[in-house]
């Protein structure tokens, strides 16, 4: 059985504006959505668990009420891994794998969820992005984490707020689609430290402690138009004029 958790507990800071980050509208649609209809379309779980602020729970649940949708309440705003955790008492003991998706990521295809399931072998697995420039509707990707290789294999992400000018300049970029073993994911997010610029519980830290224990993380990649994300209403905008591309 299998899980999936939506983050939607970040304020947006960046969005100049009053109203949460993912009920931002696309088409006259709020973009976490497009998100869970994909999740829906995608069988892999109902409901789906979203990740919500004290603040922002009320304005969410109202706006989804036609959905079947259960809330986890991140308490404090200490970073994505904190969020996942926030949400582990929701989860029922015959959950197998734990798929997170980011509510400001709104045209993920039900193809692209499953293929993640399906490619799915070892405690961890992700999907990746690769552009050849920042230029253009990809100037969205340039803020995101930077994956980092061993070989062909992933080593860890660093996130941009983190990384250095030479770090900056690879082109392969997360993403945020995650499938984790449940078990693997909750012995090990309790060990997350935030050592960090953002002074916060990054999920994205688990991809190094897994190549640390030497598993082998599965990837597949996603198309860029797919996987473009929302961060300020610059991004918005660029989301906005891809969204014709996606049929939901």
């Amino acid at each position: 059985m299998n899980k999936v958790i939506i983050l939607a507990a970040g304020k947006g800071k960046r969005m100049n504006s009053d109203i949460p980050k993912v009920l931002s509208p696309i088409n006259g649609r709020p973009m976490i959505e497009y998100l869970i209809n994909s999740v829906i379309k995608s069988k892999v779980d109902l409901p789906p668990i979203v990740v919500v602020s004290p603040d922002n729970h009320k304005l969410i649940s109202e706006s989804l009420n036609n959905y079947d949708i259960q809330y986890a309440i991140q308490t404090e705003q200490l970073g994505t891994g904190h969020a996942v955790l926030s949400a582990k008492e929701l989860i029922e003991d015959n959950v197998e794998n734990i798929i997170v998706l980011y509510g400001d990521h709104p045209f993920y295809k039900e193809s692209s969820i499953n293929r993640l399931i399906e490619n799915h072998k070892s405690e961890v697995s992700m999907m990746t992005v690769n552009v050849n420039d920042f230029e253009d509707w990809r100037k969205n990707f340039y803020y995101w984490g930077r994956i980092i290789k061993n070989g062909n294999e992933i080593k860890e992400i660093i996130e941009f707020k983190d990384a250095g000018d030479s770090i900056k300049e690879i082109k392969d970029v997360n993403p945020a689609l995650f499938c984790f073993n449940k078990k693997w994911l909750f012995e090990n997010i309790i060990n997350l430290k935030n050592n960090n610029n953002q002074s916060e519980y990054y999920l994205t830290d688990l991809i190094k402690i897994a190549f640390n224990q030497k598993i082998v993380i599965g990837f597949s990649q996603v198309e860029p138009e797919e996987a473009v994300g929302v961060n300020s209403p610059e991004e918005l905008e660029v989301a906005r004029s891809l969204a014709d591309k996606f049929i939901f």
